[in-house]
């Protein structure tokens, strides 16, 4: 594919950048996800944030607002942000296909995981997203986010928590998916919390890292 910022003036002007591209986005037909969404949901956040936040997709909240991590599972990433005092507005926030992927289950529409040509169309987005905002560091949120960007085989249970080299000397890591952790009760909840708290400290000490060589 070529480049999509190619009408794009100003190439350094990440904000133009990103707006073009959202423009792109939002007319989008490179697979039946379109036939059905609502909006897309393209991103947020602050693009000169050394840290990028990539989800899986949006669900039935995002798609009614088209804004990424609404709802129950948003609150919960919000949350866990707090806990290491970051806000979104300090992060770039956005997910590996920008429309909602669903199946009609009991008269009604139910989120599916997205499929791997589906993930495919998109990705040209997410990388034109990651050239524009250059991050340092990459937290995927789940597994169809680290099997798209640090290893198709990645399994979320055996390989969170550890940190990968992409293109660029980007550090990515992957941690559970807030959706993930909503749904554990007794014990797993615990653990789990547990596990997401210490990636979250590790990604937030080589954020303070990055920021501090800012100066």
């Amino acid at each position: 594919m070529d480049s999509l910022f190619d009408s794009a003036e100003g190439g350094e002007d990440r904000e133009s950048r990103l707006a073009e591209l959202a423009r792109q986005v939002a007319v989008c037909t490179r697979c039946d996800l379109a036939l059905s969404r609502t909006n897309t949901v393209f991103g947020t956040g602050d693009p000169h944030s050394p840290l990028m936040l990539v989800g899986e997709g949006p669900g039935e909240n995002e798609d009614a607002t088209g804004l990424p991590f609404v709802g129950r599972a948003g609150k919960l990433l919000d949350d866990i942000l707090a806990a290491v005092e970051l806000t979104r507005d300090q992060v770039y926030l956005t997910n590996t296909v920008k429309c909602r992927a669903a199946v009609e289950e009991g008269g009604r529409m139910k989120n599916r995981p997205p499929r791997t040509g589906e993930i495919r169309a998109c990705n040209p987005y997410l990388e034109a997203q990651m050239e524009a905002v250059k991050p340092e560091i990459i937290l995927c949120l789940g597994g169809p986010a680290a099997k798209t960007l640090i290893d198709k085989n990645f399994r979320i249970t055996k390989d969170r928590g550890k940190w990968h080299e992409l293109a660029g000397g980007v550090k990515a890591m992957a941690t559970f998916h807030p959706a993930y952790i909503l749904r554990q009760r007794g014990d797993d909840l615990k653990q789990t919390k547990r596990l997401v708290w210490k990636d979250v400290q590790a990604v937030y000490a080589e954020y303070q890292k990055a920021m501090e060589a800012r100066g």
